[in-house]
């Protein structure tokens, strides 16, 4: 039996990651500071950054997950939608759907245009695959 706790579920076929570079410097050093004590999300955060394409500030398409854009997306494991803010961890509130881009699914959503779909693993070891459905804008906040 595999130990699917240890494997990654990226492959090669992970959408493509898309980020402004204010925004990728910013998503280092929140990861580096983040690897004493979260490694794993750490090394998910580092990992997609690593793949990202990187665009002037100002050029990130419409339709990308940015800091501050409400993403909806269909998790095929619950069969259910759901609508989420990324945010700095400052202002993460779960109560209010602003997941910070420092859990796992802010890490594997960050990045991500509309269509796209990724497998992201839980801090318990299961294997998601989601499917990102809308992206709003910052400040728009249609959660």
């Amino acid at each position: 039996m595999m130990n699917t706790q240890n494997q990654n579920p990226k492959n090669t076929e992970d959408p493509p990651v898309l980020l402004d570079a204010t925004q990728m410097e910013r998503l280092y050093g929140m990861a580096e500071s983040l690897s004493v004590r979260e490694p794993d999300v750490a090394e998910q955060l580092l990992n997609e950054l690593n793949r990202a394409a990187v665009v002037a500030p100002g050029d990130l398409p419409h339709g990308v997950v940015t800091i501050g854009s409400s993403v909806t997306y269909f998790d095929e494991t619950s069969q259910s939608e759901k609508t989420v803010t990324v945010v700095l961890p400052t202002d993460a509130n779960i109560a209010s759907q602003r997941i910070s881009v420092l859990t796992p699914i802010g890490a594997a959503l960050i990045g991500l245009a509309e269509g796209s779909a990724i497998n992201w693993q839980t801090r318990n070891g299961e294997v998601r695959k989601l499917t990102i459905t809308r992206v709003s804008p910052p400040g728009s906040d249609q959660v």
